[in-house]
């Protein structure tokens, strides 16, 4: 899921500098996402992983790392899967 999303970011994240450079834990802020590319990346995050994000998790928070994308990933899937 982690190549995935590094894919998604290096693809509509319209970061300057390359992904495969950013850690886990780096701040994707910090590395240059702006808030309309992390809307971007969300719309290519739901369609590739075939989720919804709820309201409650389009906060900075939720895309302040690949580690918190990727959590929030397996979260919508795991709610998915159990409704």
């Amino acid at each position: 899921m982690e190549n995935r999303i590094r894919d998604i970011l290096s693809k509509v994240g319209r970061l300057p500098v390359p992904v495969g450079g950013i850690g886990i834990d780096d701040d994707l802020y910090d590395a240059g996402l702006s808030s309309l590319a992390s809307v971007n990346v969300m719309l290519a995050i739901e369609q590739a992983f075939d989720i919804e994000f709820p309201d409650q998790l389009l906060t900075r928070r939720s895309f302040q790392t690949i580690r918190s994308l990727t959590g929030v990933v397996d979260a919508l899937k795991s709610s998915a899967v159990s409704s």
